[in-house]
């Protein structure tokens, strides 16, 4: 559906255009549940868009979580509900053959490599054959067969070939990796604004890639209506949809997640957070240590550059502060806009009100008094879940109105509300008697 920002009251499609501003200082935010878009240089599997939780099977990718390969995907799940991922990079296929039996396999990649077919006899009938696929000589499909043309695709591999199968082991080789170029991660893009995100981690050194990554969030929030953000490292874009990673986290079997890596944590993190959650002092799962460490000045700067950075807190590594990169406030952004939970709740407002607008209320309710009533009272019990949950301050309903556009299919709406912020600092006075 249309959605974005509005200058006018002008648009063509159906939708519904928000706009946020700030006012006396107060700022909006995003609704979450959880969802990290992360494109990843893999060494074998699909690089179409595919549904990842913590208990999917990676076998397709020819993989475990538990392997490098996968390590920033792993850090991402300890937060996220569902990583959208999508595979970047290129290569050749791995194939092997014998006799009358060719195996490919079904990606490209060096991950292909790893991969032995096994074919042997039935020891109680000699007409029947059993052939096996093994990954890293982990068995992960068995066929039985009298007949090459019987074998079928697997998660791994395909299979050509007819006629009398033969006894044999063979390897898959010639599998090639290809680093991955800002051409796909455009394509990934592509392929990624057709599903429904949070947080988009770019685990990238690449500014090329870092810049193209934060234009398309911007379009998405500003000219689709879909508030997201994106997780980059190194990157100073002065925009509240950039969360700008300092540095990173040692864990606690020496593993050190680099400042690139440790953008799926914090995408991860960012996404699940509710709109009544600050990640301030929030402690990286697993970690014992930050890497590098920063002193007091460092970290001082570092917060004030629009840097999400990561200290040592008693043996754990927590976040410093929930900020994002805005640095330059106004009329239309102010300093709020610039706390990670503060504009989770603005954009959860958003959010909201574009889907429920879309799915209630569009084509289906009159453009009338009743209807603007109807709407209205919506919104209001929308806000007032709001404040049950702690997001925002005290809402009465005349601190929202609805009012009929200048079409006659057009509605105006026009709503105040105060976002609450985590405590963060404490000054105290302590006086001896």
């Amino acid at each position: 559906m249309a959605g974005g920002k509005f200058t006018t009251q002008n648009k063509v499609r159906p939708g519904a255009y928000i706009n946020l501003k700030a006012n006396g200082g107060t700022g909006t935010a995003e609704g979450t549940n959880g969802v990290v878009a992360l494109p990843l240089e893999l060494p074998y599997g699909p690089t179409a868009i595919k549904e990842i939780t913590a208990s999917t099977s990676l076998e397709d990718y020819a993989s475990e979580l538990n392997q490098k390969e996968l390590l920033v995907l792993k850090e991402t799940l300890k937060r996220a509900a569902v990583v959208l991922l999508g595979r970047v990079g290129g290569g050749t296929k791995a194939s092997a053959s014998s006799d009358a039996l060719t195996v490919n396999a079904l990606y490209a990649g060096t991950g292909g490599n790893n991969i032995n077919i096994v074919v042997k006899g039935d020891p109680d009938d000699d007409t029947v054959y059993h052939v096996l696929t093994y990954l890293n000589g982990v068995e992960k499909d068995s066929q039985s067969i009298k007949n090459l043309k019987d074998l079928v695709p697997n998660k791994l591999v395909s299979f050509t070939g007819e006629g009398n199968p033969i006894v044999a082991t063979v390897a898959l080789t010639g599998g090639t990796s290809n680093a991955p170029i800002a051409a796909d991660y455009l394509d990934f893009f592509s392929k990624i604004q057709l599903f429904d995100f949070n947080t988009l981690a770019l685990p990238v050194a690449d500014e090329t890639v870092k810049l193209a990554g934060t234009n398309f969030i911007k379009r998405l929030r500003d000219e689709e209506g879909r508030k997201c953000q994106v997780v980059v490292a190194g990157y100073a874009a002065d925009n509240e949809s950039v969360i700008n990673v300092k540095n990173g986290v040692i864990l606690s079997d020496g593993t050190v997640i680099d400042a690139v890596k440790a953008t799926g944590w914090v995408a991860g993190a960012t996404a699940s957070a509710g709109v009544a959650q600050s990640l301030t002092y929030t402690a990286y799962d697993g970690a014992v240590d930050v890497s590098p460490r920063y002193v007091d000045s460092d970290i001082i700067a570092a917060l004030k550059a629009g840097e999400f950075v990561f200290t040592e807190k008693r043996g754990t590594a927590v976040v410093e502060q929930d900020i994002n990169s805005l640095l330059t406030y106004g009329a239309e952004k102010s300093k709020a806009f610039s706390k990670n939970r503060v504009l989770r709740v603005l954009d959860d407002v958003a959010n909201n009100t574009k889907q429920t607008f879309e799915d209630f209320y569009i084509g289906k309710v009159n453009n009338d008094v009743d209807g603007r009533e109807l709407f209205k009272a919506n919104r209001i019990a929308y806000f007032d879940s709001l404040v049950a949950s702690g997001a925002i301050e005290a809402f009465s309903p005349d601190d929202i109105n609805v009012v009929a556009g200048n079409d006659k299919d057009s509605i105006y709406v026009e709503v105040a509300v105060t976002p609450i912020d985590a405590m963060e600092k404490l000054y105290m006075l302590v006086i001896v008697q």
